[in-house]
């Protein structure tokens, strides 16, 4: 079913979506009872509670009683609680992750995939990984592949599919492109760069603006794409430069900081909220700890992250 997030199409499903959930995921159906909202009277997207994400880290959210097939894990720092995703279909996964890139993309097919994506790697149950493994494996190029901290062996790669003109999707979190770019200065014509954010501690955290600005001179080129995903959805937005979109399926709204049951308008900056009508078997609405705000066209930029942890309002069933 194609479904646009823009359209009453969307918000009829995501309402049926929410019906289901409310009934059939007893963390939801918890947390909906705990902020004393009664489903009878959700009527729009608006009026939807989104789950906090740090139930993730406390609780199993799941949807029906299917057996998890596969659980992935957010990487976390050593000490801290990491979010778990218990995967009940991981077919629906697949589906998903294929189409968004399709949506955006097109046809795997046409690209060699290199992923540059260590700290992932280091780290089991990575749905990120996950999702490359899987993408490399379809492009079916031989020189498709994970790369670790092998630079070597990447720039020769780069620069080899670079002079057979060869289309290309490099993916790698900040750090490591960074450090590749330290090795080589590149100047590609066929190449898309790709980062998943995030120093892991490895570099100084910098604003976007100022990473791509380096990414752009150290690979030579014009635009860097970016991929907001996380561990605890099934869907992946991309953005060429600042500004995120979404596939038809996925939608973002912004909460009030202070009143996380409020919904702003489009322009104005607040909390995260995802809904990502994939998730059909966890949660479809979720509440980041992401700070960021939506404009008109439906793209939407993500401005930081809050400052604790727990949002106000998480703990109603710790």
């Amino acid at each position: 079913m194609k479904l646009d997030s823009s359209t009453a199409n969307f918000t009829e499903k995501a309402l049926t979506v929410f019906r289901h959930q409310a009934k059939h995921n007893t963390v939801y159906a918890q947390y909906i009872s705990g902020i004393n909202c009664n489903v009878e009277n959700v009527k729009s997207i608006a009026d939807i509670p989104f789950l906090p994400i740090s139930f993730f880290k406390t609780h199993t959210v799941v949807t029906g009683t299917d057996a998890i097939e596969k659980t992935f894990y957010s990487s976390g720092t050593t000490g801290l609680t990491r979010s778990k995703h218990h995967i009940t279909d991981i077919k629906v996964y697949e589906k998903s992750f294929r189409d968004g890139f399709s949506h955006f993309f097109g046809n795997i097919e046409d690209y060699t995939i290199l992923a540059l994506l260590p700290s992932y790697q280091e780290q089991e149950n990575s749905s990120l990984v996950y999702m490359i493994q899987d993408l490399i494996s379809l492009s079916k190029k031989e020189s498709s592949g994970f790369y670790l901290e092998n630079n070597e062996d990447l720039i020769k790669t780069l620069l080899y599919l670079e002079q057979k003109k060869q289309k290309t999707i490099l993916i790698g979190v900040s750090y490591a492109l960074l450090d590749l770019i330290e090795k080589h200065q590149f100047n590609l014509k066929h190449t898309l760069i790709m980062e998943t954010g995030g120093m892991k501690g490895r570099q100084k955290e910098l604003i976007k603006e100022a990473l791509h600005k380096l990414l752009k001179v150290g690979f030579g080129v014009s635009e860097i794409h970016s991929e907001y995903g996380m561990t605890e959805l099934l869907s992946q937005a991309y953005s060429i430069g600042t500004f995120f979109r979404t596939p038809p399926w996925m939608k973002v709204l912004i909460r009030e900081v202070e009143d996380p049951l409020s919904i702003l308008p489009v322009g104005k900056s607040g909390g995260i909220n995802i809904i990502d009508l994939n998730n059909i078997n966890s949660c479809s609405f979720i509440a980041t700890q992401d700070l960021g705000k939506t404009h008109s066209d439906g793209s939407f930029e993500v401005l930081g992250r809050f400052d604790h942890s727990d949002i106000r309002g998480c703990n109603l069933m710790v």
